[in-house]
């Protein structure tokens, strides 16, 4: 069943919040939806390859990058490790690489550019928690549906 952003905005308008348009499609998969994980964190992506390496249950993973465009939190490996686990998605305010080879991935993954930098490694960052940018509040546990038209967050599941 594909869910369209457009349809559950018109269905569901007062249930939904609509993401500012700011993303980049690199996954195979450009429609993915799934109940939110969330990371917050700043040019290292420890915090993400320990996510991705539990059980996704069909989740998607939101990270909080703050917006930096000076090193890639996502590449072909945390990619290929996601598909492996079952996350539907990841959703990266920031940069990732290996783009080509994520678009050959059964996976969703938005972002807001690509950089060839590696992250460093500090093990620093924060999970589970309440993260905000493109004018919305990602919750854990609420729901994330995106698709080519865009990316929108409701506290119930509309399907």
């Amino acid at each position: 069943m594909t869910l369209l952003t457009t349809d559950l905005c018109d269905a569901h308008e007062d249930k939904v919040r609509v993401v500012e348009p700011m993303f980049a499609s690199f996954g195979g998969c450009p429609a993915f939806h799934g109940r939110i994980a969330t990371l917050k964190l700043f040019e290292d992506n420890s915090l993400v390859r320990k996510t991705l390496e539990s059980s996704g249950n069909g989740r998607v993973l939101v990270i909080d990058g703050g917006g930096s465009l000076r090193r890639a939190l996502v590449g072909d490996q945390l990619a290929a490790l996601a598909v492996k686990n079952g996350w539907t998605g990841i959703v990266v305010y920031g940069c990732i690489r290996d783009s080509r080879a994520i678009s050959e991935m059964d996976i969703g993954v938005l972002a807001i550019a690509t950089h060839p930098l590696k992250t460093i490694k500090k093990n620093a960052g924060d999970a589970d928690i309440p993260v905000a940018f493109g004018g919305v509040t990602f919750t854990p546990g609420e729901w994330l549906y995106a698709d080519e038209d865009g990316v929108i967050v409701s506290a119930d599941a509309l399907h």
